[in-house]
């Protein structure tokens, strides 16, 4: 689950083109616990996960779901 939270938060994160920096800005946590966050070595809770959202502009559940495999 951390590790998909992870790489939720990093690929959504990358669509808007925001880097880590940006988002410590805006939600207020630490680069570093971002960067630890999107590497799965976090485990966040509900309320970060809610804070993490708002500061990505996206609804939670983004972040929970899993990736969809893509058809080409």
């Amino acid at each position: 689950m951390r590790k998909l939270v992870g790489q939720n938060f990093a690929r959504i994160r990358r669509e808007k083109g925001l880097t880590q920096e940006q988002v410590e800005e805006r939600s207020g946590f630490s680069q570093q616990y971002l960067s630890g966050l999107e590497r799965g070595r976090r485990n966040p809770t509900i309320i970060t996960l809610y804070e993490l959202s708002q500061a990505l502009g996206v609804s939670h559940v983004e972040l929970l779901e899993p990736t969809r495999p893509t058809t080409e």
